[in-house]
This record gives C-alpha cells, sequence and structure tokens, in this order.
C-alpha cells in the first residue's frame, strides 16, 4: 500500500452529488466527516455535470470548485484529510485518457480546487483508444512533478489495471469499482483479488447501491437485502447504512467505502459502521440476498 493512504479512516466521503449547495453548506459536510473518521473526501472533475453542454460547460467541475472554495474559506481542513480526484470523462467523447488531457485535466482540478498537490489522482474510467504506456508516462509525469502524491484506477478491469501497472514507474496505490450486494463483480472479477495480491487501497463507489437500498426499495433482490440489514441493524442499534457498509468493510480486501450522503446526520449514521461486527455467517446472509440465489 503506497504511503498516501496508509491513514485513511475505513471509510471515505464522496462528492458525487456535492455540487449545488452554498459554501457554508458544504464545509458543514465535509467538517462533518472529517470528524467522524472520513479521512479520504473522494471527487472527481465530472462531479456537478448535468449533461446540459458539452464539457467544460453544463456544471462541469462544479463539486470540485465548490470544495475549493470551503478549503480556500478554512485552510486548515486540507491538512485533515487525503484528497482525492478523478479525470479522463471528457463528455461527449466520453473518455480522454491521452497524456495531453491527463496533464490538461490534472492542471484543471488543481485550479479548482485551489491545492498545490492532489493526494490520490485516479483514471476514471479506461479509454479504450489509449495505450497504457503512454498513460503510464502521463502519470509517471504528473507524480514526478509534484502535482500528484499518488495514482489510481476506477471502473478498471483486472487485465486493463496489470496492463498499466507494467508500464508504471510509479506503483498504482488503488483501485475503485462499484460494489454493493447488489453490484458483486470485484468479488468475482478478481478486482479485489488483484488489489489483495498488489497491495492496492479497495475504495468502494455506490456501496448503498446509488439508493436502491434507500428507504423504499423497488425490487426482489434490493428488498431482501433491504430485510436482512433491517434485522441486523435492529440487533445492533444502527441504520440500515451502517450494516451495508460494514458489509463492505468486512471483507478481507480491506475495502473501503464511499459514502455520499450529503446530510451531516445521515453522515455520522454512516458512521456507525466502525461499531458493527458481522459474523461471516451474518455477512454471507447478506450476500445470498443479493445475489439472489443460494452460493454454489
Amino acid at each position: 500500500m503506497d504511503g498516501v493512504l496508509d491513514d485513511i479512516g475505513p471509510i471515505a466521503y464522496g462528492c458525487w452529488r456535492f455540487a449545488g449547495t452554498d459554501v457554508a453548506t458544504a464545509r458543514g459536510k465535509i467538517e462533518t466527516a472529517l470528524d467522524v473518521g472520513m479521512t479520504l473526501i473522494d471527487t472527481a472533475d465530472i462531479y456537478g455535470y448535468d449533461g446540459s453542454a458539452p464539457a467544460p460547460g453544463g456544471g462541469f467541475g462544479a463539486a470540485e470548485d465548490l470544495l475549493g472554495l470551503v478549503l480556500a474559506a478554512t485552510p486548515g481542513l486540507r491538512d485533515r484529510m487525503v484528497l482525492a480526484t478523478k479525470g479522463g470523462i471528457t463528455p461527449p467523447v466520453p473518455y480522454d485518457s491521452s497524456p495531453d488531457h491527463l496533464r490538461r485535466a490534472c492542471e484543471a482540478s488543481l485550479r479548482r480546487l485551489q491545492v498545490d498537490t492532489i493526494d490520490l489522482y485516479q483514471i476514471h474510467r479506461p479509454d479504450l483508444l489509449a495505450h497504457p504506456a503512454d498513460v503510464a508516462g502521463a502519470l509517471d509525469g504528473l507524480v514526478a512533478s509534484g502535482k500528484v502524491r499518488a495514482i489510481g484506477v476506477s471502473n478498471f478491469t483486472v487485465a486493463q489495471t496489470r496492463a498499466l501497472q507494467v508500464h508504471l514507474d510509479t506503483p498504482l496505490a488503488s483501485t475503485q469499482p462499484e460494489f454493493s450486494p447488489l453490484a458483486l463483480e470485484p468479488i468475482a472479477d478478481g478486482t479485489f483479488d488483484l488489489a489483495m495480491e498488489a497491495g492496492l487501497v479497495a475504495l468502494a463507489w455506490s456501496p448503498l447501491a446509488g439508493g436502491r437500498l434507500g428507504d423504499r426499495p423497488d425490487d426482489e433482490r434490493s428488498r431482501a437485502v433491504a430485510d436482512v440489514c433491517d434485522r441486523l441493524a435492529s440487533e445492533q442499534g444502527v441504520s440500515r447504512s451502517a450494516i451495508l457498509l460494514a458489509w463492505a468493510i468486512r471483507h478481507p480486501a480491506g475495502v473501503v467505502p464511499i459514502a455520499g450522503t450529503q446530510q451531516p446526520g445521515r453522515i455520522r449514521e454512516c458512521a456507525r459502521a466502525n461499531d458493527v461486527e458481522l459474523t461471516a455467517n451474518q455477512w454471507y446472509e447478506i450476500l445470498v440476498a443479493g445475489r439472489g440465489e443460494p452460493m454454489p
């Protein structure tokens, strides 16, 4: 594991829906997340984009802009966090990991965030037209320049991750797949196995299944998972969200789920996942409910 990520909290805070509020409200969210131990703050240049115009219009960069205003208004927050962002999605292309674009995207993120260095810079999604050697050269250059401390990938397959790794001088620090009881691919496709093999931090986006496991699950699998989680939540005196986050954390890859709620009270509820202890039987019960069928 890269030293940049050695001391992050067991849950990260995500800024996917962070844009669109005032600086004081935004600062309250970040302060709450940091206060409860969510020390990795994860954003991306595309967060806030509403699709109304080609990037960089349509709100592209809005979440980074707002976070930058928070950091400028309260400089001490920067020292309390591991700041992570992502680049490489450029609507309507949609993906661009060419060296020139990655350099420009990183520099634009630095300006919006109003910082000198990004702790973890991730390629948001793989660009199928970019050769891994060219991508690696750009990422190594960002690290060598001091603009980036560590690098990672998001939504990469195991093969794509390995193809990039062999060309890098800077070891990858992280991989970020979608993971929840309704999105089980990282268990089956080798993503978490690779994380354990290579010492990558496994960040997990959408650990609450993008709202499908929220207040009113609307399909059979979601309801089955919610029922199990609600029973366990009642037994342990926590929320369904805390059980779901604890379920992700329980995986031996050391999964760090990214909580994206925008309400301070719910941020504190999510942090209660750290108090949850799931037995192996309970963990597999949630897994089976998410699979919709018994284990083979």
